[in-house]
């Protein structure tokens, strides 16, 4: 893959409320960092380590300045001449940023990692490709209103997060500039799983809409069990971009592959619908490799899974559909929606959420979004893991590599309110990038990606990043200068 073609800022990929009962974030978090506005260099004493190697004690639970409006910004004066085409070459104002680079909204589908440790913790194969299909689904829970762009990363570009309390530890590297390509890789502290993967959304403005196609294979492996499970993420679409209220759905098919057992399970992302009666619906089966269905799964991806034997499940609807069902199946709790009054030909109606979930009985919780700070929304509609992110201690820049997200200068100055720094440094670093590439070309000479390399994913075969090794072992001295 070709790394080298110009690149700049564009619309990249659009990535909740109640607790889990068996792990939530919120219960975690406490403490606030306070950021020096004025400075995105690496200080600290000389020294100095953090209480963990990365992994904070305590994590901040606010940012350090609040979201910045972009009531004065005009959106459809960039995109107007973009309909139908891929926006990998749009550069785009700094307000309609979200200050996190796209590699650390690709963390965010750790959030909800107590899900492979109960899978890896399962003894039955059904229920441990349940807890990896709920897994999935929590992996894009935390787009739920998040309308904001994350920063593109530029070339060479690497984050990294321990979470000693969570169990795992997690790197990525951006490894092309075109077409943009993240890889990233995760494994468990305790050795009982490794996750990874390569991501490049394919991205389309369609009038009133941003539409993310999602490429690239996700793995999961656990060791214990000798399973391999891969998938691909929905289609994410974000509607009402030039004018009205911004809302997000996500659509299409996800199939996971136990490659060991040949099960599958299938989920449909349901599109909202001509009334919006499907607006954050999930769908779907387990099946083993003969195709018989042995679990039905259902939910929202914004909300809770649950899952029920398939007999239950078609006598449900067998009586459903005949009206001589006690409806006695209670509602699941969630969040409501309110239809928004601008005229259909100008934006997308935001749907009227129906129904909350309505839990069939017998029905098994699989899994439940973690609750929002209630500052959430003066903060990007962040969650409490999203917004821990991006803190930096004194001290913890000495264990990074000079690439880390953390060190952004545009990221940084963003998160501290400074817009004018973040814009003037988010254009220094692209034209930085673009001298080095031009440096590159004279000097015929290729990028080399530092901790990835380009291969096969050793379970579909089909081309994908693989993860190279030695990153914690901390050697950085031949890391590119690209801050």
């Amino acid at each position: 893959m070709n790394g080298e073609e110009e690149f700049f800022d564009a619309v990249t990929g659009f990535d909740s409320d109640n607790s889990t009962g068996e792990f939530s974030e919120a219960n975690k978090i406490s403490g606030m960092i306070d950021l020096d506005t004025s400075k995105s260099t690496r200080s600290g004493k000389s020294g100095e380590r953090p209480p963990q190697e990365n992994g904070i004690q305590k994590h901040r639970t606010a940012l350090p300045a609040p979201m910045f409006t972009r009531s004065d910004f005009s959106v459809w004066s960039i995109l107007k001449k973009c309909i139908g085409l891929e926006l990998s070459k749009i550069t785009m104002p700094i307000a309609f940023n979200e200050p996190l680079s796209f590699l650390q909204r690709i963390t965010e589908y750790m959030e909800h990692v107590y899900l492979i440790h109960k899978a890896s913790n399962q003894s039955q194969t059904l229920e441990r490709m349940q807890s990896v299909a709920a897994f999935a689904v929590s992996a894009v829970a935390s787009q739920w209103e998040r309308t904001g762009k994350p920063f593109n990363p530029l070339l060479g570009e690497t984050y990294e997060l321990i979470r000693e309390d969570l169990g795992f530890r997690f790197i990525s590297e951006q490894v092309s500039h075109h077409p943009p390509i993240s890889a990233f890789y995760s494994e468990g502290l305790n050795q009982d799983f490794m996750f990874h993967g390569s991501i490049y959304p394919k991205l389309k403005f369609w009038g009133k809409s941003v539409e993310a196609e999602p490429r690239g294979t996700i793995t999961l492996e656990l060791l214990k069990h000798n399973e391999a499970y891969t998938w691909t993420n929905p289609t994410c679409c974000v509607h009402n971009v030039i004018l009205g209220q911004l809302w997000i759905e996500q659509y299409g098919e996800v199939e996971i592959l136990n490659h060991r057992t040949g099960d599958k399970c299938i989920l449909h992302f349901k599109p909202c619908g001509l009334f919006g009666k499907e607006l954050h619906r999930v769908e779907g089966y387990i099946q083993d490799k003969n195709r018989k269905k042995l679990f039905i799964i259902y939910g929202k991806w914004t909300e809770c899974l649950w899952g029920i034997d398939p007999v239950s499940y078609e006598s449900f609807k067998k009586h459903e559909r005949r009206g001589d069902h006690p409806r006695k199946a209670k509602m699941d709790d969630g969040p409501e929606k309110s239809i928004n009054d601008m005229p259909g030909d100008v934006t997308d109606d935001v749907p009227v959420a129906q129904e909350t979930v309505q839990v069939i009985p017998g029905s098994k919780l699989l899994w439940r979004i973690n609750s929002r700070p209630p500052n959430s929304a003066q903060m990007y509609n962040f969650t409490s893991f999203t917004v821990s992110l991006n803190e930096l201690e004194s001290g913890m820049e000495k264990t990074l590599p000079p690439t880390d997200c953390r060190l952004r200068p545009d990221i940084r100055g963003m998160e501290n309110g400074n817009m004018d720094l973040a814009s003037q440094e988010k254009e220094r670093l692209e034209e930085k990038q673009r001298e080095a590439r031009k440096e590159r070309a004279k000097e015929e000479t290729e990028w080399r990606t530092r901790w990835f390399y380009p291969g096969d994913n050793p379970y579909t075969g089909t081309p994908d990043w693989l993860y190279a090794g030695d990153y914690f072992e901390r050697n950085f001295s031949d890391c590119p200068d690209i801050y």
